[in-house]
């Protein structure tokens, strides 16, 4: 059972938990290399690292994000047990953002991945993982569409986010000392996201819509490519770039 707290905190939560419920644990997902029980086993370990970086520097003794080797534990779990894990991390989570808000100015800073983030940004990222990866369950539904399209989460994935979000994509192009990649992914009346890649490293940032977009697409389907997903329907994104362009683009669109 969700109780209210955490349904306040993480309201995007009992949608997800409804779409686990309804499918097997080996049933497969969107995500190519996951399956629901590992989507499951993956957010457990989100909710888990996310409370316990930010109880750390509410003790005053800040602590390093660990890796993905976070979730090892729980692979060993049965359904049930991993089921009642990822409820009661997120229970915790919701008691240590509450914290954080009563304890913490709202700008203080906190390090999270090799990045500083702010207090509020723990609750956020863990709503922005329930959002994307009830997507890998679910695919294009209602639901989806309309928690994607919310202006924040793409204000989440572009600010909060970031360049973690090329880093895997980028290893895989070959721009030698003089390559660059640039792409602008755009939706109609908001600024356009700008990604590129060359031998210094990766960017992503908002710019005023200038040129012609590489990818022009609705605002959910512009989340979901920047974190390497696609929408079922391709008609959802539009371009005149080239194949050359949008298999670059594409390539260091390739997410976590």
């Amino acid at each position: 059972m969700i109780g209210a707290r955490v349904r306040d905190v993480l309201p995007e939560l009992e949608a997800f938990a409804h779409a686990v419920q309804a499918r097997r644990p080996d049933d497969g997902t969107w995500c190519e290399a996951w399956t629901v029980r590992d989507v499951l086993i993956h957010q457990t370990g989100n909710a888990e690292e996310l409370a316990r970086v930010l109880r750390a520097h509410l003790e005053g003794e800040p602590v390093e994000t660990r890796g993905f080797h976070r979730e090892a534990p729980y692979r060993a779990l049965s359904d049930a047990e991993l089921w009642s894990a990822f409820l009661a991390r997120c229970e915790e989570l919701t008691e240590v953002t509450a914290a954080a808000e009563q304890d913490l100015p709202p700008d203080t800073d906190v390090m999270w991945t090799g990045r500083h983030v702010t207090p509020p940004f723990f609750a956020e990222h863990m709503r922005e993982e329930l959002i994307l990866h009830r997507w890998d369950l679910t695919g294009d539904d209602h639901t989806s569409r309309q928690a994607l399209n919310e202006s924040w989460m793409t204000e989440h994935s572009v600010r909060s986010v970031g360049r973690p979000l090329l880093a895997r994509g980028s290893a895989g192009l070959d721009l030698g000392p003089d390559g660059r990649v640039e792409g602008r992914l755009r939706t109609p009346g908001t600024d356009d996201v700008v990604v590129t890649a060359d031998a210094h490293g990766t960017g992503v940032s908002f710019a005023a819509p200038e040129g012609p977009a590489t990818i022009e697409s609705d605002a959910a389907v512009r989340v979901l490519l920047l974190w390497g997903r696609r929408p079922a329907d391709p008609g959802r994104w539009h371009s005149d770039a080239g194949p050359g362009a949008l298999r670059a683009l594409r390539t260091l669109l390739s997410g976590y």
